[in-house]
């Protein structure tokens, strides 16, 4: 069975270097569409503007790499016309700081690759994600861990438990790992990430994106 990747991004360079990112990190046989801003992406994944629904043409799509600036609109957009499907949501971005990560997992997406970082490094982070590892790398826990201890007072705060899953994530540890350091089944670990980023939710809709 083919593994069908959706890659929106505007620039044909960093197209073809993420295309080959994607190629590196599979053996399945690949089948690559190309979206070149919002419109053509939401074309493709069935929706006729950002506030409509998916339709089955969605289905077809396992992986999805979304490049945040798109000549048309915010990216976003794109991750909310389809933050109820099952498919692999992936930002491609240059950008790490909170006023880009947040809205894009706050919005559905299920992984984050700056396309700075080296082919190598994107080739793991991208299997790791597909694999279903929470999209948690250790900056992004650092990130987390930073916008929550700001205020100690935040009704969201953070468990014991939740700081100390984030601490393991932020040193670079797998999730198995953290599960073993932890003494919990790895399952654990995830709903305690979930979790998480449920709190980050509401806390960043309240007080806005740390800076």
């Amino acid at each position: 069975m083919s593994v069908n990747v959706l890659i929106v991004e505007e620039n044909p360079q960093a197209l073809s270097f993420m295309e080959r990112v994607v190629r590196e990190s599979f053996s399945d046989d690949l089948n690559i569409v190309q979206a070149h801003d919002l419109d053509s992406a939401l074309e493709m994944v069935g929706c006729l503007s950002p506030d409509s629904h998916p339709t089955r043409a969605l289905q077809r799509f396992d992986i999805m790499l979304i490049d945040l600036d798109l000549p048309d609109g915010n990216a976003l957009n794109l991750l909310t016309a389809v933050s109820s499907h099952p498919s692999r949501k992936i930002v491609t971005t240059l950008y790490a700081d909170d006023e880009h990560l947040f809205p894009a997992l706050l919005q559905g997406a299920d992984g984050y690759l700056l396309k700075e970082d080296r082919f190598e490094v994107l080739v793991e982070a991208l299997q790791k994600i597909v694999r279903g590892k929470p999209p948690l790398s250790p900056a992004i826990a650092r990130r987390m861990l930073a916008h929550f201890r700001q205020d100690a007072s935040d009704p969201e705060a953070l468990s014991a438990t939740e700081t100390d899953v984030l601490t393991h994530l932020s040193k670079g540890f797998t999730v198995k790992e953290v599960a073993n350091l932890m003494k919990l089944r790895w399952t654990a670990v995830n709903e305690h990430v979930s979790s998480v980023c449920k709190k980050l939710s509401a806390s960043v809709r309240v007080a806005g994106p740390t800076s």
